[in-house]
């Protein structure tokens, strides 16, 4: 505590609502608190984490951590299958329906119309991705799970000539140059810690693999609540989600939604002013009870102030301030905080993203 020097510890499952934003200007300590708070949770309870890390930052600690960290580029050689179909749902929902609605999303997305797929299109793929499963249901082995070619192989044996522009739409991520996602998956998903590296993934492929990392996410995190296991979930330069309207939508959901599941999603942006674009978007502030400032620009000062009654006294906390102090909105408490990190630790040098700190 900025004020009284005593240490602060929060509880966020013990919120009404424990979804969380992180909020500076570059260079505040936003990625530095996130693994600070991810470390703590690493220790102190059996939660899973989940990352999506843009910028290459969370690799260091997610490996010393024994976890699982995933390249995603045109050129890597670790792959996420985005035909993996999760049977280890509850009663009440039937795995195979979900994957439709999702293959149904990554084909929008393929074919990339304005006015979406057409009916007859939704149901071509609906019939094929029934087939192209049958083999799996049936003897559910790794080795028998399809993967993009086997949807493809399957829309080019359709007599509609509606199947044909599809396989045609679908070819590029097939056998063409983007052909990165034809791939069975090869990396281990179920540990406890998960980074999806995303850093050199090009512009042909954002969008579809944006949302196969959500899907596993959304995946991962419907399997943790019938287990009754916290899924922790960390999203990074959170804007880059917002610039896109599926995946906008798609976090705009999981804001929305993963409080029953046992979820906790955590988003690190730099302006406020990216959560005020749309309705939808503007939830996500408004459902969050865990807000941890840093230094703010004037405008989005201004904002933070407003929405979540900040005095011009508690500003000064954020107004030019140095890095890893601020300001904690925990429900209906604003708390100002410093974080001195120790530096001559191991934990610092995996944590640090400070170019010097590299540099030495």
């Amino acid at each position: 505590n900025a004020l009284s020097g005593n240490l602060i510890m929060v509880d966020r499952l013990k919120q009404k609502n424990p979804n969380g934003l992180i909020l500076g200007v570059p260079g505040s300590g936003k990625s530095f608190a996130a693994k600070r708070e991810m470390f703590s949770v690493y220790l102190l309870t059996n939660d899973d984490i989940i990352i999506c890390d843009p910028e290459a930052e969370y690799w260091p600690l997610v490996k010393r951590l024994h976890g699982q960290v995933i390249k995603i580029s045109p050129t890597s050689k670790q792959y996420v299958n985005p035909m993996d179909l999760n049977l280890d749902y509850s009663d009440d929902d039937n795995p195979l329906s979900l994957k439709v609605d999702f293959i149904l999303s990554f084909c929008d997305i393929v074919v990339g119309a304005k006015e979406g797929l057409k009916p007859v299109e939704k149901t071509i793929i609906d019939r094929c991705v029934r087939l192209v499963y049958r083999d799996y249901l049936a003897d559910p082995r790794p080795e028998n799970m399809p993967i993009l070619q086997d949807l493809y192989d399957c829309l080019r044996a359709q007599d509609e000539k509606e199947a044909q522009f599809l396989a045609t739409a679908l070819e590029i991520y097939v056998t063409g140059s983007l052909s990165y996602l034809n791939h069975r998956t090869n990396v281990d998903l179920n540990n406890r810690m998960v980074c999806y590296n995303t850093s050199k993934l090009g512009q042909g492929l954002k969008k579809l693999v944006m949302s196969n990392v959500q899907k596993h996410i959304w995946q991962r995190t419907a399997v943790n609540r019938y287990a009754g296991i916290t899924t922790r979930i960390f999203l990074d330069e959170f804007h880059l989600l917002l610039k896109e309207p599926q995946t906008a939508a798609y976090t705009a959901e999981i804001y929305k939604r993963f409080r029953k599941w046992n979820g906790i999603p955590t988003s690190l942006t730099q302006n406020v002013k990216d959560l005020l674009d749309s309705s939808e978007i503007e939830n996500i502030l408004e459902n969050s009870d865990f807000v941890l400032m840093l230094n703010q620009g004037a405008s989005d000062r201004n904002i933070l102030a407003q929405r979540l009654g900040i005095s011009p006294q508690e500003l000064s906390h954020v107004t030019n301030s140095s890095e890893g102090e601020g300001l904690l909105f925990f429900g209906d408490k604003i708390i100002p905080f410093e974080d001195k990190f120790p530096r001559d630790t191991q934990l610092y040098r995996v944590m640090t993203t400070k170019p010097s700190d590299l540099a030495a």
